[in-house]
């Protein structure tokens, strides 16, 4: 079965690189010299980024583990992460839209080097203390970065389309290639060089320090609402009237939170999974496979957002339906494929269904989101882009806490027909959404709140 985990990894391999070295014209965005700087100076600082953040995600585990804390006490510390990214995340993104996101940025590489340093302590406090940390530091990743990338874009005066390719890009390199090179990286570490469990996060401290630097030296601050009467209170409230009277904006929300709470609830899903009866599995390896599957999504998103149909709106409801179709795969083979009740061994028949089904959500995962910045960009108000962003991952983390907790509560085919489930029903929203997406964008939130003073006496 060794043989299937290669062919698998080669086949993926060969499609991607094909995918790259067949683009055409039509499948290109010709752009101006000044973007292409701008472009790859943010590619620089974001794929630092991810690799500070790729670096410790297989090790966090195992970690905890070596300081003797078992399975109750390492969940608190995972539950402790995703709660204080919903309960600090609207706050800090309020924060990034008020004092600037090229600050907030700032503000995630020292937030997260702090959590990194708290490794090096086996003392429980000290580590809770660094996933708190680390939950803030998750909220401004995948809000503040984003939002500087779409002001600072459009106050440079390009064009709308060429954000695309700066979405696709950063998903392709970023959650991609860096995570693979962080894996094998990691491994390297922990291994071959036998440096302990710590290692990868110091190495991640560094890549987060150098990224620091970079960001230090070469970008402008650019702000959401930069007016000195807005207080935390007053952003939440336009936040909230934003999401509450443009259906696009709630949409959207619900979308975001029904897809990344399937993908996060895979995370914890797919090795019991391919190992019901601890078959020995290549788990960096499958890992591996499944970031060039995202690649491959990336790749195949890049493509259709250089062209003008199919729009973005229209193409998601498909990937929607394909992605709650490969989470059935569980289920589906766990009634027509007889169930190994040999402990040990090579990954089974039906594992390796599961895999091929796997790879293709992990495909789609790269797709949904060049997509689903995309679809932010044009419908999130640039005033409150930042709040708003952080306001949609608040039903993601309680869901996520929630799944975590009760992990072991549920069978694991109730779990991935639950994740089908949710998938489908954003596949609906979606069409939902295509369906009014042609309706004028909603005006400013700061006019709408009766409350709000004017920016300009």
């Amino acid at each position: 079965m060794e043989l299937f985990y290669f062919m698998v990894f080669g086949a993926l391999s060969a499609v991607v690189a094909a995918l790259e070295l067949s683009k055409n014209s039509k499948d290109r965005i010709n752009t101006s010299p000044a973007f292409n700087s701008f472009k790859n100076n943010y590619l620089v600082v974001y794929s630092l980024m991810m690799a500070g953040d790729w670096l410790q995600g297989p090790y966090v585990y195992y970690l905890y583990s070596t300081y003797g804390f078992g399975k109750g006490d390492i969940g608190q510390l995972f539950i402790a992460g995703f709660g204080s990214s919903m309960l600090f995340g609207t706050i800090v993104g309020s924060l990034a839209d008020k004092q600037g996101r090229k600050r907030a940025c700032i503000t995630y590489c020292i937030t997260y080097i702090l959590s990194c340093i708290t490794k090096h302590s086996p003392e429980y406090r000290i580590l809770m203390i660094g996933r708190v940390l680390g939950g803030i530091a998750t909220s401004l990743l995948f809000s503040a970065f984003e939002s500087w990338l779409v002001a600072e874009h459009n106050k440079r005066g390009f064009e709308q389309q060429w954000l695309s390719l700066t979405f696709s890009k950063a998903i392709f390199l970023g959650n991609g290639l860096i995570a693979i090179l962080s894996g094998l990286f990691g491994n390297l570490l922990v291994d071959s060089l036998s440096l302990g469990p710590v290692a990868p996060f110091d190495a991640a401290a560094c890549f987060l320090a150098i990224g620091m630097a970079i960001i230090f030296s070469s970008w402008t601050e650019n702000f959401g609402d930069p007016s000195e009467n807005k207080d935390l209170l007053t952003q939440f409230r336009g936040a909230a009237i934003a999401i509450a009277s443009d259906e696009k904006i709630a949409l959207l929300g619900a979308i975001q939170s029904l897809f990344e709470g399937s993908m996060y609830t895979f995370v914890f899903l797919w090795t019991p999974a391919l190992s019901p009866n601890d078959e020995e599995i290549p788990h960096g390896f499958i890992f591996a496979t499944f970031m060039l599957a995202s690649m491959l999504g990336s790749s195949l998103a890049s493509r259709l957002m250089a062209r003008s149909a199919p729009r973005v709106e229209s193409y998601m409801q498909i990937v929607f339906v394909i992605s709650s179709a490969s989470l059935l795969l569980p289920i589906i083979t766990n009634f027509l494929v007889a169930p190994s009740k040999v402990k040990g061994g090579s990954i089974s028949f039906a594992g390796c269904l599961q895999l091929l089904g796997f790879c293709t959500f992990e495909a789609c995962v790269g797709i949904f989101w060049p997509s689903i910045m995309k679809m932010r960009s044009q419908y999130i108000p640039e005033e409150a882009r930042s709040t708003i962003m952080n306001f949609f991952r608040i039903p993601l983390n309680i869901f996520v806490c929630i799944v975590l907790y009760n992990v072991d509560a549920f069978p694991i085919t109730i779990m991935f027909g639950m994740c089908s489930i949710f998938l489908f029903v954003a596949s609906i929203l979606q069409r939902q959404l295509m369906a009014i997406s042609h309706k004028p964008k909603m005006e400013s939130w700061t006019a709408m709140d009766p409350e709000a003073e004017p920016l300009n006496d």
